[in-house]
Formats: C-alpha cells, sequence, structure tokens
C-alpha cells in the first residue's frame, strides 16, 4: 500500500518543500519553476538519466506552450533548433489537400523530439539551477498527503538502503503506471475512459521525411501519418486491429501500406529507410478526478491521458506544469493560495477541450474505415468542410494549435 507507514531513516532526514515524483516534461518543469525561485525541491525518477534523455516521444508543441517555457528560460534550445510548421496536409478520395493553418491565425507548431526537450529540462534544473535528482530509485511509496505531514520513500540504488523524504507537496508527474495515482484511495477516484477501439502501428525510420509537413492519410483501408521529427528520422502511424503484434508488420508490408494509404494524385513517391522502431498503441483517453488530494498534486499523464490522436499529450504536460509550479512558488514564497486552490479546475478545463477535439479528429481519421457507408459519407463530408468553409476552417486551426482553450 503507498500510503503504509514509511521506513526510518537512519540518520536525520533532509526535508524538501516539495518533492516531485518523475523526471519528464511536467516534472521537470515543475522542478526548473521552483528552483528559478529559489525553492529548494527533489526529483525522483526511476529509470537512469541516459534512458529519459533518449526515449523516444512526441515532438509536436504547441506555441502557446513554447512560449510558457521561453517566458521561464527553458526554451534556448529549443528556439534555435526546432523546425516550425504552418501547415498539414490530408490525403483521400486520392487527391491532397493543403491546409495553411499559419495562414489563417499567424501561429505554428514548433517540431522538437520530446528527448531532446527533456535532456534540456535536465541540464538545466541539475547542472545550471542546482536542483537535485536522483535517478535510478527503487520501491518509491507516497505517504501521508492527507495530512500535514507527508513525505515520499525510496530505495537508493547505490546502496540499497531505504531513504525518507519529507515534504510540505508532492508533484506526481510519474505517469500512468506511476505510483502517485495509484496513491489516491480508490473509492475517491474516478477515472473517465474511453476507448477508440483501433490500434495505431508506432514506426520510426532512419529515412528524412517525405513532405515537409505533417500528413494525414484518410484511407477506406485505415489511417496513415507522416510526423517529421528530424531531417534524418520521420515517425509514422499506421491504423490496425488493437493488440496486433508488431512482428505481423515487416518491413515490405509497412511501406507498401504507408506508400497505398498516403498515396494521392502529383505526390512524389515516399522516402523509404529502415525502421527502427515498430510497437502497437491502442487508442484510448481517460481523465482522473481528482487531481489533487491533500497535499498530492497530479500533473501530465498521472492526471489524464490523451491518444496520440491530436498530439496535444505533451503539451497538457506542460500546461499543467506552468500552473503547479507557479502555484507552488506563489504559496511557498508568498503565502498565496490561490492557485494551489484552482489548480485542478483550471488543468481540467484544456484537458476536456482536448479530449473533445482528439475524439472529433479520430472521426475525421478513422470513419472511412469504419465499413459502414454512413459514417464514411459523414467523415468525407467534415473533410471537405475544411476547405470549403472559412468558419470550419479556421475552426480547426484554432483547436489544431491550442489557441482556442484560453485558460
Amino acid at each position: 500500500m503507498t500510503q503504509a507507514s514509511p521506513p526510518s531513516n537512519s540518520g536525520a532526514p533532509q526535508r524538501f518543500p516539495v518533492v516531485v515524483v518523475g523526471a519528464g516534461p511536467a516534472g521537470l518543469t515543475v522542478g526548473n519553476i521552483l528552483r528559478a525561485a529559489s525553492v529548494d525541491c527533489l526529483v525522483l525518477e526511476t529509470e537512469t538519466r541516459e534512458f529519459i534523455e533518449q526515449r523516444p516521444r512526441a515532438g509536436v508543441i504547441e506555441e502557446w506552450a513554447v512560449r510558457g517555457l521561453e517566458k521561464r528560460g527553458l526554451a534556448r534550445n529549443l528556439l534555435d533548433r526546432a523546425e516550425l510548421h504552418t501547415a498539414c496536409e490530408f490525403r483521400f478520395g486520392g487527391e491532397r489537400y493543403r491546409f495553411p493553418y499559419g495562414e489563417l491565425t499567424g501561429s505554428h507548431h514548433f517540431v522538437y523530439p520530446q528527448p531532446l526537450l527533456v535532456t534540456d529540462l535536465v541540464r538545466e534544473y541539475a547542472d545550471v539551477r542546482g536542483g537535485q535528482i536522483r535517478f535510478g530509485v527503487k520501491d518509491v511509496r507516497v505517504h501521508g498527503v492527507d495530512t500535514g505531514r507527508p513525505s515520499v520513500s525510496y530505495t537508493c540504488p547505490e546502496t540499497g538502503e531505504p531513504r525518507v523524504v519529507p515534504c510540505d507537496f508532492v508533484a506526481g508527474c510519474d505517469g500512468a503506471r506511476g505510483v502517485s495515482r495509484a496513491s489516491l484511495p480508490p473509492g475517491r477516484v474516478r477515472v473517465a475512459r474511453h476507448d477508440y477501439g483501433i490500434g495505431w502501428l508506432a514506426l520510426l525510420a532512419e529515412a528524412p521525411p517525405s513532405s515537409d509537413c505533417v500528413l494525414f492519410g484518410c484511407h477506406a483501408k485505415g489511417f496513415a501519418g507522416q510526423m517529421p521529427r528530424s531531417p534524418e528520422v520521420t515517425r509514422y502511424y499506421l491504423q490496425c486491429p488493437p493488440g496486433d503484434d508488431p512482428e505481423n508488420w515487416p518491413h515490405e508490408r509497412v511501406w507498401a501500406e504507408l506508400r497505398e494509404r498516403l498515396g494521392a494524385s502529383g505526390v512524389p513517391p515516399l522516402t523509404e529507410g529502415r525502421l527502427i522502431e515498430k510497437r502497437v498503441l491502442d487508442m484510448h483517453d481517460y481523465v482522473v478526478e481528482p487531481m489533487v488530494f491533500g497535499r498530492l498534486f497530479l500533473a501530465g499523464d498521472a492526471a489524464h491521458l490523451v491518444a496520440p490522436i491530436a498530439a496535444k499529450g505533451m503539451n497538457l504536460a506542460l500546461h499543467d506544469a506552468f500552473l503547479l509550479g507557479d502555484a507552488l512558488v506563489a504559496h511557498l514564497t508568498g503565502g498565496d493560495d490561490s492557485g494551489l486552490g484552482g489548480y485542478a479546475q483550471a488543468c481540467l478545463r484544456r484537458v476536456w477541450d482536448y479530449q473533445e477535439f482528439s475524439q472529433w479528429l479520430s472521426e475525421v481519421y478513422h470513419g472511412t474505415a469504419a465499413g459502414d457507408p454512413f459514417r464514411a459519407g459523414t467523415t468525407l463530408a467534415r473533410l471537405r468542410r475544411l476547405f470549403t468553409s472559412p468558419a470550419a476552417a479556421a475552426a480547426f486551426a484554432e483547436q489544431y494549435l491550442g489557441t482556442a482553450a484560453r485558460y
């Protein structure tokens, strides 16, 4: 049980105002915000530094999120190195349709792979701002968050000895399977979940992108997507049955399906390359409520998951981190509790907005492959509307860029 009494330290324990569990984008951003305000904190991570700096993850960051990082001094490398995307392209009915959302809104996306952002955030937190972080810890447990004396315990990887860290607050940023979410009492937690009933075969190819923008193939055989990651590496997705075995998708089959589903009149052939990653993602969303229990504040995937359909996950994690980091600083340095009191409500407004858009976009991506002529017809109507109605195009662009959720 994660709420059991903590083990005792052999010596006097070091106390921190905040313990952050998890060194992903959310946890590291919270840690950096605290250190910038000279608030001591400890970040605990079960993986090694090398692992989290190389783990392949999302790469699309919305402009408002980048400006939030920039405001906090966390975007120098990103602004120097990220690619800017101002358009995407839909392919359906054998034709290509470019959607220039930059022209419609004046905003754009940044493409900066999450491992690079995590590397930047770790370096800033630990090497520049002097924040304490412990990698490779085991047996992390959260204790007493419903009291005024919470703590976090873990096993030291070097000595194998238990350690207990008293604190004032715990920031639970350790993802869907982490201990923070599991620390919430079962009878006090509601998990709202939605399963799409489809899978995506997620692929990384050692090949340059075959287009200068993101591609969405809406095909009767299933969705296909291209998401550029770097000049040398490209992320591809292929709709597949949920729970499918990646071994069912050898090199030749993958590229044949990508060519067919992303094919359109007048487009150059895909640039093929070695597949360096193949895994199947079952498409689902969830939202955990409450996001706050006593002195424990959840952020990122510990609190909510949005399927990669709309590329919103890392952006939501950063939104949580900005709000939580700022609220903790306001409380710890000035006694202002308003941010902590309104944290969950402010987060969930954007979370539910993004969940709704993900559901809408899923029908656009997958409706033509549903085997239902009615769904296929309404899906094509939605797609055509994007390119014939300025109002529909503007609404889609705002949601796609995250500028509609002004919270």
